[in-house]
């Protein structure tokens, strides 16, 4: 892998580093750390492959260019969403393919978080799909589509799959990402206890083999920073500049099983961020000087997600702190506790866009500062209706994207489509959060001024 890159399109002053040998153990991908950047400054890169038995013979470029990371003084922006390739919607070019990845594209948001669902792992898709007015939705179909992964080639091939996409390469071209993952990279609604018996479309049925499977492909295929021999966690933080630090969280790895979430003390079957990622980020937080705090999740706080007669999220229903809801009330405790301002969250998972303020008036528990989350998505999958709401937060909706009447998960074809931008004014500090459909028109916008 030979990277060239410069500060400027005709590439003046050249800079070059080499890059590793992409192979079959790492599924022909390759990645390099390109450190002590300018900051501030639109980056321009190119990367070619040198044949190994003949060091004469290089590919062609892929080339493109992104922002680095501000030392102050600029507005910055960025975008989220989730859900790729789901519930049976694939790429289809007669309709235009992954179209909502062009319209994030015409946004330039400087980065993109991507709050999980990358692929859909256990999506297998269908050639043909009848649409409710008759016509006929072609999926592209490749092996790796044709069944569920299990193996590491099969979970390669779903990220595979949606790079045979040229909004996605586009996009992937031009726009830094800070992707994280939930359940549809390994099976819906995993958890590492899990086990497949009654599942007749696994051969492999323990899900701790599945998702060692899945978690390699996706480091392979996603941006994440990763030294030598290490396995790096999925949570990690994204400082960019003094208005703003993100922080990803990894709500898969460290969960316990999914139950009835109703448990009155804290134990290995509450855990779902788990101790470690939960002191990290309080440590995080409480070191943090940016003005705005991001906490970037795969799942919701308020919305009550089930798995059958269990729960999938934090939410349990209502009432006081139980279950996973003991983790977050000890964080949103010692948030209040350190008087750590401007803390938003931003979530996907449900797959429509919403906004909620959550606040200790109205709260089952009260020891936390008033805060917002705010959910976008899908990307290219199908849509949710709006999810009920637990109470133990506090949880108010300010906006929802769908209507409560929806029927069961439209396609993409419906338009019903939705990602999320922020911006942060560089001179007042303002946060603007807008949520955006497929077209790309804002459909709630709200400004939150900064705490000082």
């Amino acid at each position: 892998m030979l990277v060239e890159w410069s500060t400027t399109e005709s590439f003046q002053n050249i800079q070059h580093a080499s890059g590793p040998v992409a192979r079959d153990s790492s599924g022909f991908t390759a990645r390099i750390d390109l450190s002590n950047l300018p900051q501030g400054q639109r980056i321009f890169y190119r990367v070619r492959f040198e044949d190994l038995s003949d060091t004469r013979n290089i590919s062609l470029p892929a080339t493109g260019s992104f922002l680095s990371a501000p030392p102050g003084g600029r507005n910055i922006s960025f975008a989220w969403a989730a859900d790729v390739v789901g519930q049976g919607w694939g790429i289809n070019p007669e309709w235009g393919g992954l179209k909502m990845f062009e319209t994030m594209r015409r946004a330039q948001p400087d980065f993109f978080v991507h709050c999980g669902d990358t692929i859909y792992a256990d999506g297998v898709l269908e050639e043909n799909v009848r649409l409710p007015d008759g016509t006929i939705w072609k999926n592209v179909v490749t092996p790796a589509k044709s069944k569920v992964a299990e193996t590491l080639d099969e979970y390669r091939g779903n990220h595979l799959y949606n790079m045979l996409d040229e909004h996605v390469r586009r996009f992937n071209a031009e726009v830094p990402q800070m992707p994280l993952w939930d359940d549809h990279e390994v099976r819906n609604n995993w958890y590492p206890q899990q086990t497949l018996e009654q599942d007749d479309r696994y051969t492999i049925k323990s899900v701790a083999t599945l998702s060692a499977n899945a978690r390699r492909a996706f480091l392979e295929h996603v941006p994440i920073r990763i030294g030598r021999g290490d396995v790096p966690p999925i949570f990690r933080s994204c400082p960019y500049g003094p208005l703003l630090d993100v922080f990803a969280l990894d709500l898969r790895t460290y969960r316990g099983p999914n139950s009835r979430n109703n448990q009155p003390s804290p134990s290995p079957a509450t855990a779902f961020a788990g101790r470690a990622q939960v002191g990290w980020l309080k440590r995080a937080l409480a070191t943090s000087t940016a003005t705005w705090k991001v906490i970037a999740s795969d799942m919701p706080i308020g919305l009550i997600v089930r798995d059958g007669e269990n729960f999938e999220a934090f939410a349990n229903g209502g009432g006081p702190p139980l279950g996973r809801e003991l983790e977050l009330a000890d964080l949103l405790r010692f948030v209040k506790q350190r008087q750590i301002r401007n803390v938003v969250w931003v979530t996907a998972d449900v797959h429509y866009c919403a906004a909620h303020h959550y606040d200790p008036q109205r709260a089952q528990f009260k020891d936390f500062l008033p805060f917002w989350e705010f959910v976008a998505g899908p990307i290219h999958a199908g849509t949710g209706a709006p999810g009920a709401l637990d109470d133990t937060f506090g949880p108010d909706v300010r906006f929802t994207g769908v209507s409560p009447s929806l029927k069961p998960m439209p396609g993409p074809w419906g338009g019903l489509q939705f990602f999320g931008m922020v911006r942060i004014n560089a001179a007042t500090r303002v946060m603007t959060v807008r949520l955006h459909n497929l077209a790309g028109d804002t459909i709630y916008s709200t400004d939150l001024e900064p705490q000082i």
